[in-house]
């Protein structure tokens, strides 16, 4: 298991963003795993283009296991929101982050397409979320950068969110 979790009064000190947060409320871990392995109490959640075209990176493993790229498509999610499905008591997000598949995402349809998700967690009472490094794939996105998004928009709820690094074996 990578990382420690860090008391909320010291997870920012002089300006630099941790990895591993917690609070009362809130905790991002990142662990050496598959993310398909995570347990099914955890919402899954992952980077596409509003095209849907999921043929690179982990999102071509979610087209596989998941489907229904039609409902997805029939959702006409625009950059920058969340596309769900259900898949028995667990959502799938496909956080739409830019307009064509072969774009690169930015900071900001990142934070706009989190922020999605983060509503609809609150709504749905999602509590827990499993994610690979979200945008830092293919997309190229900076990990430290993505990871203070994401305790930016989660820290004030009651959310787990765990960080699956995939280790060939």
């Amino acid at each position: 298991m990578i990382g420690r979790f860090i008391p909320n009064h010291l997870a920012f000190p002089l300006g630099y963003q941790s990895r591993n947060m917690s609070s009362e409320q809130y905790k991002l871990s990142e662990i050496e795993g598959d993310l398909f392995s995570a347990p099914k109490t955890h919402a899954l959640a992952h980077c596409v283009a509003a095209d849907l075209g999921m043929g690179a990176g982990i999102a071509v493993k979610f087209k596989q296991l998941y489907g229904q790229v039609d409902k997805l498509r029939a959702q006409k999610i625009v950059t920058g929101g969340v596309a769900v499905l259900k898949d028995n008591q667990r959502f799938i997000y496909y956080l739409v982050t830019k307009d064509e598949s072969w774009q690169k995402p930015t900071y900001d349809t990142l934070r706009s397409s989190l922020k999605a998700m983060h509503q609809h967690m609150l709504s749905n009472n999602v509590q827990k979320l499993a994610i690979p490094r979200i945008g830092c794939g293919i997309d190229g996105l900076e990990w430290d950068k993505v990871c203070a998004e994401l305790n930016e928009i989660f820290h004030k709820n009651n959310i787990e969110i765990v960080v699956y690094n995939f280790v060939p074996k």
